[in-house]
């Protein structure tokens, strides 16, 4: 992914925020005509890897998501993962909030539209999973990230014996981070000034993609260093 500097974050633990944040990511992989891509949910392996308990490397202590290694499941039936070999190499990309900048905002002449975005591109090697009983752990461990995170807490004991009758339709996979690239398009171009009259027109109404939108934009602009760079 091409990103001008002037959208990058210096603080690079901001890709892993994207990535814990807006988890849906799509997989993609080589294919025979066009490349696949699938969209499926991942988590960072909490606490170290399934086989082994190591922990994991990346993240907030040492940066980026490189040298992570993220947890995955999909569908057995999807003709993805018949394509799928072990040790391929594959992407995952991630979207934040995102939304469409009218030039009406910026209240001067002349002046274009553009496309605000937040986007996570992580490369790095696919590990497929054989063993059922880890796959199970997989999918149970993404339950209970979720839950955490978005849900209510919900506790998937009583439904084990269901996750056993859909489980062998489920296929999972260990992806290990070799590097990541973060695009944080968020008017870095423009004065502060008019920056927040931006993150201000996505935030009327209060809820909603505008109002995570400006949320993000706020945040994101008050903590990274880089918004001050010059680039192209």
């Amino acid at each position: 992914m091409y990103v001008p500097t002037i959208y990058q974050a210096e603080d690079r633990t901001w890709l892993r925020r994207v990535v814990e944040r807006y988890p849906l990511a799509t997989l993609i992989t080589n294919g025979p005509e066009a490349p696949y891509a699938t969209h499926l949910p991942v988590i960072f392996t909490p606490g170290g890897t399934p086989e082994t308990g190591a922990p994991e490397t990346g993240g907030p202590e040492t940066g980026g998501p490189e040298g992570a290694t993220l947890l995955g499941h999909m569908n057995r039936s999807n003709p993805h993962w018949e394509a799928l070999a072990d040790g391929v190499q594959a992407q995952l990309v991630f979207t934040g909030p995102h939304g469409y900048v009218t030039p009406a905002v910026y209240e001067t002449t002349p002046a274009a539209p553009t496309w605000n975005f937040v986007s996570v591109h992580l490369q790095g090697t696919l590990r497929l999973i054989p063993d059922f009983e880890e796959t199970l752990n997989v999918v149970r461990m993404t339950v209970q990230a979720y839950e955490k995170e978005f849900g209510d807490g919900w506790e998937t004991e009583g439904s084990l014996d269901y996750f056993r009758q859909i489980g062998p339709a489920v296929g999972a996979f260990h992806f290990d981070v070799r590097s990541a690239d973060g695009m944080f398009k968020l008017s870095q171009e423009k004065d502060p000034d008019v920056r927040e009259k931006v993150a201000a027109r996505f935030g009327t109404g209060g809820t909603g993609r505008g109002a995570e939108l400006a949320a993000f934009m706020r945040e994101f602009l008050g903590t990274d260093r880089g918004t001050d760079r010059a680039g192209a």
